[in-house]
């Protein structure tokens, strides 16, 4: 029965999203300065449905069709890879297969994301598997999960990974979380939660006062090679770009190409901060301005409620004794604390409202909220914000 309840939100989300697609371009001037942006026609689709690939989505299809081209190095090869496999069938048409792949696997991860939380909720972490999803759905940027983007592609492989990690599915495990690596960078921090399902799976010793330290720590070669998995997948596009540019992270030295002050010198969020606070006042009134300020509330929030979890989490685990799904949990926040900083180190906010969709332990705090009114009040700013960003978005706008 849930199982047919998410298939039925998947589709109420899908349709939403096109009717909000379909009445913006009659209310929003168009803008589309963007590259590539006069290929889009080509693929003969209503314009309501091709503006899913506007932005990065031309650069995922210009991959798929000719290979890297000049800096699209920063563009991690799986998933146009997957569309240049499945293009011969759909008519090859590479616009239509990017969103087929983006929606067919966004669909199926919401499935395992489902089946995910119902294994790692416990009585001391206590939450509505069904509403985490709503959440999820509900942000304001999660139809970037059915674009010609990364999104949904990568939700499903995370969250393959973590289910049969949870499992002890060790083989598939490595085989998602090397795939993951070569799909997103933040994919190669798998580690952080596979280590902390490894570390779970030892013996306390009760009479220890450190009781939260293994009886034993062995490593059995399947475990290893789940921890090397992720590792692996990003030195495989290392080694590629190597080959090929001379420069084995070449996918963040490209970065400034692609301008918005990106940087290549580490520089701390706090810095980031500051940055943006001088945005705020001497920035002119435009959209940009606009574009600054949602940036800089989505990594705040984000943020915050993170830190609020952990914080949970360890009040939750008295004298470190912790649960086995305790551990899933801590794993699973540290890994959505570093997809948010992450990005922070090159020194903006930019594109952390689409980079947010990962932290996946905000929307598993989201539905822990018991106060009726916030939860509802979250949902409503969601939906208003959804609305705005997706009706710039596909009319040629950046916003994240």
């Amino acid at each position: 029965m849930n199982l047919l309840l998410i298939f039925l939100l998947f589709l109420l989300w899908r349709s939403f999203d096109f009717l909000i697609i379909f009445f913006s371009q009659k209310i929003i001037p168009y803008l589309g300065f963007f590259p590539y942006s006069d290929q889009l026609p080509r693929f003969h689709l209503p314009t309501w449905v091709s503006a899913l690939a506007n932005f990065d989505g031309l650069h995922y299809i210009s991959i798929a069709r000719s290979g890297y081209s000049q800096y699209e190095q920063a563009f991690f090869p799986l998933y146009p890879l997957l569309i240049k496999i499945f293009t011969p069938l759909f008519s090859n048409n590479q616009l239509l297969t990017g969103l087929i792949i983006s929606n067919v696997s966004f669909l199926i991860g919401l499935v395992v994301f489902y089946k995910y939380l119902c294994l790692i909720s416990s009585n001391s972490i206590r939450f509505n598997p069904i509403l985490s999803i709503v959440f999820l759905l509900a942000f304001p940027t999660s139809f970037f999960f059915g674009a010609v983007y990364t999104e949904g592609l990568f939700f499903l492989l995370l969250i393959l990974t973590l289910y049969f990690l949870k499992k002890k599915k060790y083989l598939l495990v490595v085989v998602f979380a090397f795939l993951t690596a070569t799909t997103r960078i933040v994919g190669v921090f798998l580690i952080i939660p596979i280590f902390f399902h490894w570390f779970s799976s030892f013996p306390r010793k009760r009479e220890s006062k450190r009781s939260w330290i293994p009886a034993s720590a062995g490593m059995t070669p399947g475990m290893t090679l789940c921890l090397l998995a992720p590792i692996l997948g990003l030195l495989t596009y290392c080694f590629y770009l190597w080959q090929t540019t001379g420069d084995p992270f070449f996918f963040f030295s490209s970065q400034p190409a692609f301008g918005a002050n990106r940087s290549t010198h580490l520089i701390s969020f706090l810095q980031v901060y500051w940055r943006y606070f001088k945005i705020f006042f001497t920035a002119n009134y435009d959209f940009k301005y606009f574009v600054a300020i949602i940036e800089f509330s989505f990594f705040t929030f984000v943020f915050v409620v993170l830190i609020l979890d952990l914080i949970k989490l360890a009040c939750a685990s008295k004298n470190f004794k912790l649960k086995i799904s305790n551990y899933d949990l801590i794993g699973l926040n540290l890994f959505s604390l570093i997809n948010v900083l992450l990005p922070t180190l090159t020194g903006t906010f930019l594109s952390i409202p689409r980079f947010s969709l990962m932290s996946l332990s905000v929307f598993i705090y989201l539905a822990q909220i018991k106060n009726v009114f916030i939860k509802y009040l979250i949902l409503i700013i969601f939906f208003i914000l959804h609305i705005l960003l997706l009706g710039y978005f596909t009319q040629g706008y950046f916003i994240s």
